[in-house]
């Protein structure tokens, strides 16, 4: 059994790389992430949502910072900011419930604005 912390290292470094397969190893079918754009069930949904964002962060100029983590007990809090050709990503938390080896549940919550 793994801790979430080892999870969530797992998950915040399969994501830097843009290794969808790794990242979609961190949820099961049963996985959700709700956030302002809509729910996502499933491993087909999420792999869809992180597919997305590995276009959107794989541009020139694209940047990504993590300014704070927490881990207790099941859950991890992610604070972070980025910039992407499209998008100023200004204050962005993330939340994530990790009750055994894999996120069953995570939350996303960020001030977003486009640059056009």
């Amino acid at each position: 059994m793994s801790d979430p912390e080892t999870v969530l290292d797992h998950h915040l470094d399969a994501f830097a790389n843009q290794e969808l397969a790794e990242v979609m190893t961190d949820y099961v079918e049963d996985s959700v992430i709700v956030t302002n754009l809509g729910v996502f069930r499933g491993r087909d949904e999420i792999e869809g949502l992180f597919a997305d964002f590995f276009e959107e962060f794989s541009q020139d100029g694209a940047t990504i910072e993590v300014d704070d983590t927490i881990v207790e007990d099941d859950f991890a809090y992610l604070l972070w900011h980025a910039d992407t050709p499209d998008n100023v990503y200004e204050f962005c938390t993330d939340t994530f419930y990790i009750p055994e080896e894999t996120i069953d549940v995570q939350t996303f919550a960020g001030y977003v604005e486009p640059k056009d």
